[in-house]
């Protein structure tokens, strides 16, 4: 009976491990390639840096319509009419080599006043909580002032016009989503962002800024482990 009952909790302790590398993979998926993952590849991820500790700012843009192809599970960013197409997913603190600080200490879950900052930029406001926890705590500012920050990158960019509102689905290559945004930001050069996607599908791009977000910088990390495959296809806004 003593094997049978240790057995038993070991098993018990393999699929809680399985269970949890389950639910980390899936959370993973919404910073997937160009930064996150493909940016970090080959670096350690265990990355719990300190506050401020960083050397430049990633603005992670998703690409609604292959982000939700790429996930599972309804979430309100997918659900159909919505129409979105690029939006906020996140504003990372980078290093200039290696893995990037992430779960740094400070306050876990922003406040609501904090919250109503990030009203309209996230696409779900789990997303925001999310994103304050993993990278927001590592740039040093308070919530509020992080989602300030992540409110000034974004209206650093201009969308460019071939991806407003779409009506079709588009097959288009990684270089030419990204020419497509050096012709919209003209400070915006080679090297200074990637192309993200998930087999063969745009999931997003990666715009990287200086700390004080006044300027579009190089990266060559990010820019390398971009999207670098042939063509890709631009599903088109639900």
């Amino acid at each position: 009976m003593r094997r049978v009952f240790i057995g038993g909790a070991a098993w018990a302790l393999f699929i809680g491990a399985a269970s949890c590398a389950w639910l980390a993979g899936a959370v993973a998926k919404e910073g997937d390639c160009a930064a996150e993952d493909c940016g970090n590849r080959g670096a350690s991820r265990t990355s719990v840096g300190a506050a401020r500790d960083f050397d430049f700012y990633v603005l992670a843009l998703s690409w609604s319509p292959g982000f939700c192809e790429s996930i599972e599970g309804a979430r309100d960013q997918c659900e159909p009419g919505k129409g979105l197409g690029f939006v906020v997913h996140g504003l990372w603190p980078q290093y200039e080599r290696g893995a990037s600080p992430s779960e740094c200490p400070g306050a876990r879950s922003p406040s609501r006043v904090a919250l109503e900052k990030a009203a309209g930029l996230f696409p779900e406001v789990g997303l925001a909580r999310y994103e304050w926890r993993k990278h927001g705590t590592c740039s040093g500012k308070s919530p509020s002032d992080y989602f300030a920050d992540v409110a000034r990158a974004n209206a650093a960019v201009t969308i460019p016009s071939l991806f407003v509102k779409p009506a079709r689905d588009q097959t288009i290559t990684p270089i030419d989503v990204e020419r497509a945004f050096f012709d919209a930001n003209p400070r915006l050069r080679p090297g200074m962002m990637a192309v993200s996607c998930r087999r063969g599908v745009m999931d997003g791009v990666r715009i990287c800024l200086s700390k004080d977000l006044r300027e579009f910088r190089a990266c060559p990390e990010v820019a390398q482990r971009g999207c670098h495959i042939r063509e890709i296809s631009a599903p088109a806004p639900l």
